[in-house]
């Protein structure tokens, strides 16, 4: 995968991929979903074997463990180094940070629950990102935590800011423009 250079550079790959067919994206969108659900549905399977001591629960793992890894193939058909590894925890990460915000909510922890939700969409769009080409390396891959990531006002119009977008900013945005899960 090959490191976007510039801002500029940054901006005609994110057109480019909303005008090729934005139906494929929306679809992988959902399926993204699906396969976060999928890797779910493994660890429950896991922890209701280890709670209940019933190995049933155990034997249907790789059924279910299958279908993700096919379900997977179509969004990552090929890929080098650990992307695929890296693919599966990062939506695994985006979906237990999800499940884990809307306790937060639910007991009434707004601040709380809006911090999880934006780390999740954060993890979320690093898949995308990885999984698009926007990724040149592991440099790119580094946590911010949130403040900063406000502060590094992360989004592609850093023209008129004296401070550069973060890696996860300008995902963030490439996402909100790119992938539109609405586009029937």
């Amino acid at each position: 995968m090959r490191k976007i250079k510039n801002v500029k550079e940054f901006v005609e790959k994110m057109d480019a991929a909303k005008k090729v067919n934005p139906k494929d994206l929306s679809s992988d969108q959902d399926l993204s979903i699906g396969i976060m659900n999928l890797i779910s549905i493994e660890e429950h399977l896991m922890f209701s074997g280890a709670k209940t001591g019933k190995t049933a629960f155990y034997d249907q793992i790789n059924e279910v463990r299958e279908m993700r890894k096919r379900m997977m193939q179509k969004i990552i058909p090929s890929y080098e180094g650990e992307v695929w590894c890296i693919s599966k925890h990062l939506l695994a990460s985006s979906m237990r940070l999800f499940e884990v915000g809307t306790k937060a909510l639910a007991a009434g922890d707004k601040a709380q629950a809006y911090a999880l939700f934006d780390d999740s969409y954060g993890l979320y769009c690093m898949f995308w990102g990885l999984n698009m080409g926007m990724l040149g390396g592991a440099s790119d891959l580094k946590y911010m935590p949130k403040e900063k990531r406000a502060a590094a006002k992360s989004d592609v119009a850093v023209a008129a800011s004296d401070k550069a977008p973060t890696s996860m900013g300008k995902l963030k945005n490439w996402v909100k423009n790119a992938v539109n899960c609405c586009i029937e």
